[in-house]
């Protein structure tokens, strides 16, 4: 079969990690050599690259086209207005890339079937674009999309129209399934196929030897993850105050970075606290196998195959009881869940952690059970369905 991707939320040449969990399913998929895929992943127009205008710049950046793992990428340019535009954000993401899908059919590039990723407004835009072209189209929730967005009125209210046009739906986990079904979308057309971890990529090494060449001495926790607010790392910094031998190393880069340097000095913690800036994806499992542990205290998430990735790499976690986390985190070999959400409660989940800590084998072989395979034979039997129906 024959697929166009369609979304926001995917690697490019400047953003290298920006969505990589989308271009890790589609390259799964792929190499089942049952489906093949054209990647139509648009971003914002902005007029310039000139350093001066930061990260808004890297948008002028990324290339028109590109390839990827041996897939073909378009990143056409769609317009995008800062704060007051979340209303018509769908709209204009349609308008944008209507003509490239025009050019592609053209130059006799057909598909069969839209697969979209995150609901808004890529979702909305790709119910238009699938009505427009006449093909059926299948829509993958990913989390904030049903966590937090249908906070906002229009927002919702083209979410739900948005799910009554798919033809099907996709939630990476059971707890997104509740969340869209209860916003109205039909549970018979949602199917819940959790995302997989790269085993091969992310695998132990030789920890001891790793730690030496990071420089990573004492008990050591990762977190991994864009440094904003919902993904907690004040928490486990100041978490750091009741765990004094501990210390903690952040991999990801964001607004909040200088909040949180200034947060690390306040409280004293700064020499044990150590910033890594974006780490590439293919660099990420040196980190974990050489941490002791792995701590995400996320007030919201989907499915954080940052939690995976880690256990792949042999090393536990610790996380929040938050949306989909408690369906990865499930046996005393994956880690622990907090309590609570607070200073306390994290520190008091590493203690738990510590007293009961698990064979690191045996946290690899928990993460084994999460490979790709039962999510692409999810997908194939699903577009197929699909396809049939339309058929019909």
């Amino acid at each position: 079969m024959k697929l166009l991707t369609f979304s926001t939320l995917f690697p490019n040449s400047i953003r290298p990690n920006h969505g990589i969990f989308v271009e890790t399913r589609l390259r799964y998929l792929v190499a089942s050599g049952k489906a093949s895929a054209q990647v139509v992943a648009p971003v914002p127009w902005f007029p310039s690259t000139h350093p001066r205008f930061g990260s808004y710049a890297n948008f002028a950046r990324v290339p028109r086209e590109e390839t990827r793992n041996g897939l073909n990428v378009a990143h056409p340019r769609y317009a995008l207005i800062p704060k007051i535009g979340m209303n018509v954000a769908p709209a204009l993401l349609a308008q944008g890339v209507k003509p490239v899908i025009a050019r592609m059919l053209d130059q006799g590039n057909d598909f069969d079937l839209i697969d979209a990723h995150y609901f808004y407004p890529d979702g909305v835009a790709a119910a238009a674009l699938g009505r427009y072209f006449n093909k059926p189209v299948v829509i993958t929730a990913r989390g904030s999309d049903i966590t937090l967005i249908p906070q906002h009125r229009t927002a919702r209210r083209l979410i739900v129209e948005a799910a009554a046009r798919a033809d099907a739906m996709i939630t990476v986990c059971n707890a997104l399934k509740t969340g869209l079904t209860e916003l109205g979308a039909d549970p018979h057309k949602i199917h819940s196929l959790r995302n997989g971890v790269d085993l091969v990529r992310f695998q132990p090494g030789d920890r001891a030897a790793l730690r030496a060449e990071l420089g990573m001495k004492g008990f050591t926790l990762i977190s991994v993850g864009n440094l904003a607010p919902v993904k907690g790392h004040d928490l486990t910094i100041q978490a750091l105050t009741l765990m004094p031998d501990t210390s903690l190393w952040i991999a990801g880069a964001g607004p909040d970075r200088a909040k949180l340097e200034a947060l690390a000095a306040e409280l004293g913690v700064s020499e044990r606290v150590r910033f890594l800036g974006s780490v590439p994806n293919t660099e990420l499992h040196r980190f974990y196998a050489a941490a002791d542990a792995m701590v995400l205290a996320s007030s919201r998430e989907g499915w954080a195959n940052v939690l995976l990735e880690s256990m792949a790499c042999g090393t536990p976690v610790v996380a929040t009881r938050v949306w989909g986390t408690p369906e990865v985190v499930t046996a005393p070999a994956a880690g622990i869940l907090m309590d609570e959400r607070s200073p306390a409660g994290l520190a008091d989940a590493v203690a738990r952690l510590r007293a009961t800590y698990p064979d690191h084998a045996a946290t690899r072989r928990y993460a084994e059970g999460y490979s790709w395979d039962d999510t692409t034979n999810g997908q194939l039997a699903l577009f197929e369905q699909v396809l049939n129906a339309r058929r019909r």
